[in-house]
């Protein structure tokens, strides 16, 4: 596969990875997309899928070049995902695309879904369309963009990112239970964005009883309001009390748990009464119903899940194979506490050698915090 054509090639599809990224919270289950619409190297138009049900990034970007005065015929689309050829929220991409004139399109990542997966470029060549996908750097920042997207679209499940705060010695919580707070108010404040952008805000039975979480973005005083995640707690016995924050709070937020097959019917019946939603799942072990709930959650379309703990949950996850990234913030402390919680407590590897090694890891501080984010798989 060849590179892009120039390095101009390249800086149109960085550009349109930056306006991709402003869909960040607001259009999934969709993915984010990003359109830069150009002529003789020039800049005639630019788009992003802004929100649900909104206008592609193809479309916007056409709209935009019209808008300036701008004729579309014989200019370059570039775009950070193939353009789409079925009918959805939108109309195909494509009749867009041949509808303007456009000439060539260059676009850095394809699209895994069934109903897509190919068809627009296969179209737009069959119409005498130039048509190249791009490798290299942008076609890989392409794919890093829609990860969530990716991993349902060819398992059917969301995407999990665990984040957690730590101490240098590995620890997340005091022998007591207490954690507040380990990290600085400049990540928790990162982490409300965080929330703002994901599907789903995830915690066990065990932080919810600990902590009395609400698990809703609440930004900084000035910061604009974002959208508010569904908050899910994997409870199998549905022990979640009534008078918890979490369905205290259900006015502002929904509220999932998930909940064996051996959780008694008067406590499904009375969350389902206080206007939280039980979900049942299957499965004789915990793995099985922690893949049983992805499934689940999937199909209701949560594609991004924040899982925010604990350590017992996310040790689940790992064994099970359902982490794919961790957000872990090392705040410049210690505990040094035999019995205090670890960041993660699952069965593991009974070796080193059989550890898991992420695929990258990246550094950076923020505030007296450093914040590790580590890459587990890629879709």
């Amino acid at each position: 596969m060849p590179e892009i054509g120039t390095e101009q090639d390249a800086a149109h599809l960085r550009r349109a990875l930056e306006l991709a990224a402003g869909g960040r919270g607001l259009v999934s289950p969709n993915p984010l997309v990003g359109a830069v619409l150009a002529r003789e190297g020039s800049t005639i138009g630019e788009g992003f899928h802004a929100e649900l049900g909104g206008l592609h990034a193809e479309r916007a970007a056409i709209e935009d070049a019209r808008s300036r005065g701008e004729s579309t015929e014989g200019s370059t689309i570039f775009v950070t995902l193939e353009p789409c050829a079925h009918t959805g929220r939108q109309p195909p991409c494509t009749e867009a695309i041949l509808e303007a004139g456009v000439s060539r399109v260059v676009y850095a990542s394809e699209d895994p879904t069934e109903k897509a997966s190919g068809r627009g470029p296969g179209m737009l060549r069959d119409s005498g369309v130039d048509v190249e996908l791009a490798n290299g750097a942008e076609a890989a920042a392409a794919r890093l963009l829609n990860q969530p997207f990716r991993k349902r679209a060819r398992t059917g499940r969301p995407l999990v990112t665990y984040k957690a705060a730590m101490s240098l010695d590995g620890r997340v919580a005091a022998p007591g239970g207490d954690s507040r707070w380990i990290s600085s108010a400049q990540s928790r404040e990162l982490v409300h964005r965080w929330r703002a952008d994901c599907d789903g805000v995830v915690v066990g039975i065990g932080t919810a009883l600990a902590d009395d979480p609400l698990l809703t973005a609440r930004p900084e005083e000035g910061a604009p309001e974002g959208r508010q995640a569904a908050r899910i707690v994997f409870d199998s016995e549905a022990r979640l009390p009534l008078d918890s924050a979490l369905v205290r709070s259900l006015d502002e937020a929904p509220l999932l748990v998930i909940c064996g097959q051996t959780a008694p019917s008067e406590r499904l019946e009375a969350l389902r009464g206080a206007g939280a939603e039980p979900i049942v799942v299957p499965g004789r072990d915990r793995a099985a119903r922690l893949g049983a709930a992805l499934d689940e959650l999937g199909r209701r379309e949560l594609q991004d899940l924040l899982l925010e703990g604990g350590p017992v949950l996310a040790g689940g996850f790992m064994d099970a194979g359902e982490l794919d990234e961790l957000r872990l913030f090392v705040a410049p402390l210690l505990v040094g506490a035999s019995e205090a919680r670890a960041v993660l407590e699952g069965t593991g590897a009974p070796r080193i050698a059989d550890g898991v090694r992420p695929l990258s890891v990246e550094r950076e501080p923020v505030g007296e915090d450093e914040l590790i984010r580590a890459r587990i798989r890629e879709w």
